[in-house]
């Protein structure tokens, strides 16, 4: 466990100093979550009308689950690159945990989508959302953000090393998540949908933590769905993470 730890922040820091090195991935966590905000509050947010309060605080929890989703394509697209030029065979041959370079790889993410949420956080502030609820809620809230981030990043890991090229990572990854995150309560009202986009809107996990997280920043009204946001969060780690591992583990054997 000592090795597997140690490993694991190496493994981390080697994909957090990528990022500098790399100006189009930084844009993606810096000055396009700005893009999104912008976008939807001054070009759409004037034909959509939301119950309650003003378009921007509807907006900014909404999209931040989004962000943070689309967060784990770097995890993809860095599992994927590393396979196709051999770094997973160097780092089998290291006196490593083997477990380290998954776990490194996701939870170099959570920096990520802090950084990305913190902008989007700030941005929002700018346009006119503002936490109206006690600060033990607004913790709460960035807790739920997190984890449901690092679940997805597992997600995107499986993706990653199920497909034979980046560009198919990214791909694969967008067709998966786009229609979860539209057909959902993030950026309208679910009561707008067509009858049959809006049952699966219901029982969307993106609905559930949008909605929460509208509740325990904003206080708008939920259908106390706090165990339900969580106890997704839990499904999809124990669901993605133990699919990720066996498919790193045939991948690497190769």
């Amino acid at each position: 466990m000592r090795r597997l730890f140690s490993d694991t922040l190496v493994v981390t820091e080697r994909n957090l100093i990528r990022l500098p090195r790399a100006p189009e991935l930084l844009l993606a966590f810096t000055l396009q979550p700005i893009m999104f905000v912008l976008l939807f509050r001054y070009v759409f947010g004037g034909a959509i009308r939301v119950p309650g309060g003003s378009y921007a605080e509807y907006l900014i929890p909404g999209i931040i689950v989004q962000n943070i989703a689309f967060g784990g394509f770097v995890t993809a697209l860095g599992l994927n690159e590393d396979m196709q030029k051999g770094i997973i065979d160097r780092f089998r041959s290291l006196p490593m945990s083997r477990a380290a370079v998954l776990a490194g790889r996701t939870s170099a993410d959570i920096v990520t989508n802090a950084l990305s949420m913190t902008i989007l956080v700030v941005t929002g502030l700018i346009i006119g959302f503002s936490f109206q609820t006690g600060v033990l809620h607004v913790l709460i809230g960035l807790v739920l953000a997190l984890t449901f981030g690092y679940a997805f990043s597992w997600v995107f890991a499986f993706l990653g090393l199920l497909v034979k090229s980046p560009e198919a990572a990214n791909s694969v990854g967008f067709l998966a998540v786009f229609p979860l995150t539209f057909i959902s309560s993030a950026f309208v009202p679910g009561q707008s949908l067509p009858t049959p986009l809006r049952q699966f809107s219901d029982v969307n996990p993106f609905t559930i933590i949008v909605n929460e997280l509208r509740w325990l920043w904003t206080g708008q009204p939920s259908p106390d769905q706090l165990w339900q946001a969580f106890a997704w969060v839990a499904f999809i780690l124990l669901v993605f993470s133990p699919l990720a591992v066996r498919r790193y583990r045939r991948a690497a054997s190769r």
